[in-house]
């Protein structure tokens, strides 16, 4: 069992001075969209960036921190997460404002939608396909989160981020190492706000390229269920949901984790899912599509902690071909 008291005890006053919030033992699955997983051993949701460089300083680097966001594109594993897991609060971290004329900066757990609304307010156009994009920004910079043929790397000016040791860096566009639901900025970065460019648009137009985002999720995405939206990117030349269809999983269930029939390249929680059901399903879904055709899908979801012991998961379920 996981003892996030025992974690914070063994820092002794290291984390006097931090005034974000510290919870040990926390429930992930309150956290998370697919509402499964296990606990995080500590939770620390920071003020703003100053409390989360003092934090990053105090931890000593051996003791690992992980981020997450909004929870939204994220699995937790059974087995929980050890050391520390930051989440940027909305308080500190959630504003988006217009700085030019035509450009926005975004606190890292601003919601996309939020971007996409302030733009709207703005006049600027390109940012409509956030407004159909169920997460936060921070995510989106982490994977170059796109929809409606435009990404994020589109719009990304510049990137602030604080390391592991609690310093600040900004990376420029080309610093991101952007290409499909990908980037290579280094994964210790913790990535605290950005800024945007978009262009001069009718707000009619942007409105009405919102509201067709809007109508293509309610009318092809099961957005009303426990899910964590897309959950293999598209291989090159094709879409996932097709080659899934076409391996015969579209509505396939493993315990309470089912691929969605409504669009079966959305994995949902049908109501009592364990985040080894989800995975499990995952990759047995990896496991067909590959013997069907050849092609190794590979996860958009974000998976990360450990597996319970017995319950351990192989990539692809141990299928060599």
């Amino acid at each position: 069992m996981i003892r996030g008291e025992a974690l914070l005890a063994s820092l002794g006053d290291r984390l006097k001075d931090i005034r974000g919030r510290i919870t040990p033992n926390a429930e992930m699955d309150k956290i998370t969209w697919f509402r499964a997983g296990g606990p995080a051993e500590a939770l620390y949701q920071p003020a703003d960036e100053e409390d989360l460089a003092a934090f990053l300083r105090a931890v000593p680097q051996d003791i690992p921190v992980t981020t997450v966001g909004i929870g939204s594109n994220l699995l937790v594993r059974e087995g929980g997460i050890p050391g520390f897991v930051v989440r940027l609060s909305a308080k500190g971290f959630g504003e988006a404002e217009l700085i030019s004329p035509t450009r926005i900066r975004a606190g890292a757990a601003t919601p996309d939608k939020r971007v996409a609304a302030v733009a709207y307010e703005a006049g600027l156009g390109g940012f409509h396909f956030y407004h159909g994009i169920p997460g936060g920004i921070g995510g989106a910079l982490r994977m170059n989160a796109g929809a409606n043929g435009v990404e994020t790397r589109e719009r990304v000016v510049e990137v602030r981020a604080l390391d592991r040791k609690g310093e600040a860096h900004v990376l420029a566009n080309a610093d991101m190492g952007y290409s499909y639901r990908h980037s290579t900025a280094p994964s210790d970065l913790i990535f605290v706000s950005a800024v945007f460019e978009g262009y001069p648009e009718e707000k009619d137009a942007i409105k009405a390229a919102m509201d067709a985002v809007q109508l293509h999720r309610e009318t092809v995405q099961p957005i009303r269920e426990k899910t964590g939206g897309s959950t293999f990117k598209n291989p090159e030349g094709t879409s996932a949901w097709k080659e899934i269809d076409n391996a015969g999983c579209r509505g396939l269930m493993i315990g309470g984790a089912q691929m969605s029939p409504m669009h079966c390249n959305f994995m949902i929680n049908t109501g009592n899912a364990t985040g080894y059901d989800l995975e499990y399903l995952g990759e047995t879904v990896r496991a067909r599509v590959l013997e069907s055709s050849g092609i190794r899908l590979q996860w958009e979801i974000k998976r990360i902690g450990l597996f319970k012991p017995g319950r351990e998961v192989q990539e692809f379920l141990g299928q060599m071909l």
